[in-house]
Formats: C-alpha cells, structure tokens, sequence
C-alpha cells in the first residue's frame, strides 16, 4: 500500500459512475475530496472513448424508470430522494425510449465533469494510482477494468483471488444511413411517457423468417474476437450477453429475447396472416443515443463478433443495407471482488477498514446499481468522518437489498454480479402476486422516507 501526505478527507479512485456519485455525496457534506482518476493522464481502458468522468461506455440506457412496479425504477426513485448526482445529470442529458430512462452520453458526462469540477470540496487528479493507500479514508471506485497494478495490490490485500466476467458493448449507428423506407418507429405495445417522440421511441427493422435464419447462421458462422490463454473460463454476465453467445443456446432464443416481435404492428405487411397483429417474425430495434437523434443504438446487440465481420452481418438487416456505424460492438473483461466474503456491511475491506470498495468491483451489475453503490459507500464515508453511528438502510428498500445482497446475504462460494431485482427484498407472500410488484415499491418509499428522517441523511 501506498504512502501519501494527506490533503483531503477522502481519497476516491476512479472517476467512473460510482467514484462519481460517492465524491459528489461527500463533497454535498463538507467532505474535501480527491478524486483519482486514470484516463487523461496518458493512460485509457479497453473500452473507454474519451477522459470525461461517469463516461457510459456501454448502452446509453439506465432502463426502466417506472418506480411502481421495477426494481431498477424503484432505485432510480431513492437515488433521486438522496440528491444523487448521476440523476441529476440524467435528467439534463435524457433522450426519449419510452419507460426507460436513457441519455445523451456526451451530454451526461458533461454535466457529471461540471457538477464535480466546479465544486469547491472536491478536486479532480488526472493520474494512476497502483497500490492501495496503507492510510487515510480511501473508497476504491475502479469498476470492472482496474488496471493491473492496483488489482494485483487488491488481490494481495484481500487474500482472495479475484472472480470475473465478460462485458460487450453494442453497436451505435448514424441516423442518415437507416433507409426508414423499410423501418419503422414505434414502441412496443405502442406505450409512451413524457419523453417519448411523437411516433415512439424505437426504429424496428423487420425480418421475414427466411432472413432471421440467415442472420442466425451468420452469426454462428461469423469471425469472433480471439480468446487469451487465462480468459478461456470466465463467464459471461447474463444481463450483457453477447448476441452470438445466445444464438448458441438454440434457433429460437433471439425471437424470445432482443428480437422478439411481439407488440409491434409492421406497417409493410400487407398480408392477411395475422389475427393478432402484423408482428414480424423477428425484429432489430434501434434507440436514441443521443439529444439529436443522429445516433442509434442497436438494443441488445452487445457483441465479440471482429469488426469486420459485423458490418458485413448486421448490413443484411432490413433499412441497415448501408449503415455507417459510430462505433463497432467490442468485448472486454470484467473484475470483481467476492465481496461478501472479504468486505463488511459497510464496504470496508475487511483486511484494512479504512479502505471502501464501490460500483461494479463490488459484484453489482449495471449503471444505477454501480452509481447507488457509491452514492451509499460516499454517505458511509461521510458519516464514518463525522462520528456518527450508520443506520443501516431498510431490507425493504431498493438500496437496502442490493447492499445487503452485496456484503453477506449472496453466498460466497457461488458469487455472480447481480442487477437490482425483486428477489433481493424481502418477500410479501400474503401478497398476491399481481399486486406484489406495486406493494414492494410502495413499502420501499414509505421505509426510505422514514430512514432519511431518522438518520438525517440529507445535508441541510
């Protein structure tokens, strides 16, 4: 562990979605804050395009922000009533996908980098730190592409070796390339928000079945990235897989997944075949990527399929025929700790309490959950400095289960990176089960509202 001279209350590392928010919650308690952060110092990772702080660099989606009946929505609701940063900025940044919450990317890390740039508790430091500081309230931030060096100082503090996983990214295509003469715009099952577009909020590109089972055996057949000797084990998250790696499981698994046409009426389908709706027999839905509309995502298209042989593929696509892509679909690998055995509930490692892990090195998955995770870890920090005793968040809440889930109820032996979910809260079985959705959600807000009464959680 590293020496340093201390200047700072806090030292975050890594300036992604969770060093974000838990500088951002230690700064909005009077906390001094250094904040770590490797890219723009000479350094890159594997998958990051640019230096900007809380840059996406995989969907430009935080899902549903339907905070009555998802878990994930729900989350957004509780970071929303603890002042969260990444919320804000979301807000600013938001392009339309009907339930969703989705951003302009460039536009959401602006407004990040400004939030935290500009203020005067917290100072940004372009640099690579390679060993964990042996002092000093630290929470470590690095998400799932720590570079070696601290990861190897990870591993030698926690007596643990470290699990992993592989992530993909889709990929984004201009909008002036879509030929809309064989596409059209709508949401699924027609359903709108206040943000959606006037049509809807997806481009669907349909397929006939012939051509769904051409796509499939291309992506079969096509030339995947190559595998290095110690990745030959890791597994795949479910909640990113690769497009290919699904089309593996079996001819029909895309129909039933991000292909599904299921709720969308093809206005190109004159025939009289269908009762139910004229649903194609499959379909590549497309979202906005940005506040223009000039670029598009195409919706779990994540993918390890070489360059190459993408465009090739996903130029057979119906309207795709002469897509220019903004950015190719990519893979890399993730790290993660096995949190519940070498963490306690409050994020510290266990091996050296003053340091605290945060976002997806914990073992969470996904944007909202990283951002919550520091969101907590900055609070804790807060609280730890003050001599405050931590009120432990509510099970019952979207923040309370993910956290509990993370340091002790998950079984360690067995450890994935999991995505916020019912099946984390504590179960309401005299619920029916069509209600129980909307009683999980409401029981969470009302025991969120009393614990920020309690504990004072927000800064006067």
């Amino acid at each position: 562990m590293s020496k340093t001279a201390h200047t700072h209350d806090v030292h975050i590392i890594g300036g992604g979605l969770a060093g974000s928010e838990a500088a951002w919650q230690l700064a909005q308690r009077g906390v001094k804050v250094r904040l770590s952060e490797m890219r723009g110092s000479g350094e890159m990772t594997p998958a990051h395009q640019t230096n900007g702080l809380a840059e996406l660099v995989c969907s430009n989606s935080f899902r549903s922000d339907d905070d009555t009946k998802n878990a994930v929505g729900l989350l957004h609701h509780e970071m929303r009533a603890l002042d969260s940063i990444v919320m804000r900025a979301g807000e600013v940044a938001r392009v339309p996908a009907g339930s969703a919450m989705a951003v302009d990317r460039d536009v959401f890390s602006d407004e990040v980098e400004k939030a935290l740039s500009g203020h005067p508790n917290i100072t940004v430091v372009r640099e690579r730190v390679d060993s964990l500081p042996e002092s000093g309230l630290t929470i470590v931030a690095t998400g799932p592409l720590t570079a070696q060096s601290l990861a190897e100082s990870i591993v030698g503090a926690t007596g643990e070796e470290r699990l992993a996983f592989f992530d993909a990214i889709a990929p984004i295509i201009h909008h002036d390339s879509i030929d809309m003469s064989k596409c059209w715009i709508q949401s699924r099952w027609n359903k709108r928000t206040e943000a959606s577009n006037e049509d809807g909020d997806y481009i669907n590109c349909p397929m006939t079945k012939e051509q769904y089972l051409a796509f499939h055996a291309g992506l079969m057949e096509g030339e995947k990235g190559e595998f290095r000797e110690w990745e030959k084990d890791t597994p795949y998250f479910d909640g990113c897989m690769p497009i290919e790696v699904m089309a593996e499981r079996g001819l029909e698994t895309l129909r039933y997944g991000p292909m599904k046409g299921v709720g969308l009426d093809n206005p190109y389908d004159t025939s009289e075949e269908h009762p139910q709706g004229k649903w194609p027999y499959a379909v590549v839905q497309l979202r906005q990527d940005n506040k223009l509309g000039t670029l598009w995502n195409m919706v779990g298209f994540q993918t390890k399929l070489k360059y190459a042989a993408q465009i090739d593929l996903f130029r057979t696509i119906p309207g795709l025929e002469n897509a220019e892509f903004a950015r190719l679909g990519g893979l890399h690998r993730n790290t993660f700790l096995n949190s519940p055995r070498v963490l306690d509930r409050q994020l510290r490692l266990k091996a050296a309490p003053h340091v605290r892990f945060a976002g997806q090195v914990t073992g969470c998955e996904g944007y909202v959950e990283s951002a919550a995770i520091g969101l907590v870890a900055g609070m804790m920090a807060a609280g730890e400095l003050a001599d405050r005793e931590w009120s432990p968040l509510p099970a019952t809440t979207a923040l309370g289960a993910l956290l509990s889930h993370i340091t002790g109820d998950a079984e360690a032996d067995t450890f994935q990176p999991m995505n916020v979910n019912f099946g984390l809260f504590p179960p309401l079985h005299e619920v029916k089960k069509k209600q129980r959705k909307e009683a999980y959600t409401s029981r969470a807000k009302a025991d969120l509202a009393a614990w920020i009464k309690a504990s004072e959680a927000i800064p006067a």
